[in-house]
């Protein structure tokens, strides 16, 4: 069986990248576009490129099917579509790779426990400030968010 985002995913990707319809630099000093999209922009493209919100969820769609088929080459246990999404979030903030090398991962593949899980899934809170890890509101709400979608996804 083959997994697919859920709704509920595809909303904390959404209220969580937020929609700018004009290249930005994100906080990583990313250019950045839509609901946090990097693919093909430049630091010459900030506050010059636009785009309509029609093509920002054209360029969501696109990045979460390539995130999508990184979490199910990742994921080795039978998960629902609400956990797929909440990893599928996961990988889209913080990248494949970081998902990947991740005890999360290493946890959920090897069915550990919700509580094991949640410890593993909440630490990625966290982004450099001025050279230093420092917890982040915004990454806190949003581990949150993805970890309640997860748990209550289990089946």
């Amino acid at each position: 069986m083959t997994n697919k985002t859920s709704a509920k995913a595809l909303t904390i990707i959404k209220n969580s990248e937020g929609l700018k319809l004009r290249a930005y630099l994100c906080p990583a000093n990313v250019p950045t576009i839509g609901y946090g999209t990097t693919a093909g922009l430049t630091k010459a493209d900030v506050g010059k490129k636009t785009i309509t919100e029609a093509e920002a969820e054209r360029l969501l769609k696109a990045d979460v099917a390539g995130f999508e088929k990184d979490v199910a080459k990742l994921v080795k246990v039978p998960i629902t579509d609400d956990q797929f999404g909440a990893l599928v979030s996961f990988a889209y903030n913080l990248g494949a790779g970081a998902l990947a090398s991740s005890t999360l991962l290493k946890r959920i593949n090897a069915k550990a426990s919700m509580s094991d899980i949640q410890a593993s899934w909440l630490q990625w809170n966290k982004a450099r400030v001025n050279g230093k890890l420092t917890a982040l509101r915004g990454l806190t709400i949003r581990r949150q968010a993805e970890f309640n979608l997860f748990k209550a996804g289990a089946k």
